[in-house]
């Protein structure tokens, strides 16, 4: 495993523990160039689901792209790196157990959105913004009113 800092070849695995439910394997390692730390996450290879794009063009499925759009979303909000992965994990686990071969993006968009919405509403809506491509101000209202609804029941 190459350093992330240095970019050496050389590494020692400090700490090997279990993640997402036995799912992925989370190793800690230690640079022997620079000796910096940092946090590998080993995942077991799934049969290649392809994702059809709005276009129509089939992509191999990439769990980097919903952790990257996560991340945009997430940014500036008090969740945490392993908080993103266990979504990023559980998705990718929904997609693997509902889809054989092929997924449309808005079916992985929706499964993104609802994980979400549970997570962080601000961080929702900022990913919603962008998936559903809001044009006004009333998109966003359209999106809120739900939330808001679900809230002031809950303070009831």
């Amino acid at each position: 495993m190459r350093c992330p800092y240095c970019r050496t070849d050389n590494d020692k695995v400090l700490d090997s523990r279990s993640a997402d439910d036995g799912f992925s394997i989370r190793r800690r390692r230690e640079c022997q160039g620079c000796h910096r730390r940092f946090t590998t996450y080993e995942h077991t290879e799934e049969p290649a689901v392809k994702v059809i794009k709005k276009d129509g063009a089939r992509m191999p499925f990439d769990r980097q792209k919903i952790k990257s759009g996560l991340a945009k979303a997430c940014w500036k909000r008090p969740i945490s790196e392993e908080q993103i992965e266990t979504l990023v994990t559980t998705i990718e686990r929904n997609i693997y157990d509902a889809y054989e071969t092929e997924v449309e993006t808005n079916k992985i968009g929706e499964m993104v959105m609802h994980e979400l919405r549970t997570l962080d509403h601000v961080a929702f809506v900022r990913f919603a913004s962008v998936y559903r491509e809001f044009q006004d101000i009333r998109d966003f209202v359209d999106e809120l009113e739900p939330i808001l609804a679900e809230s002031e029941r809950a303070k009831k």
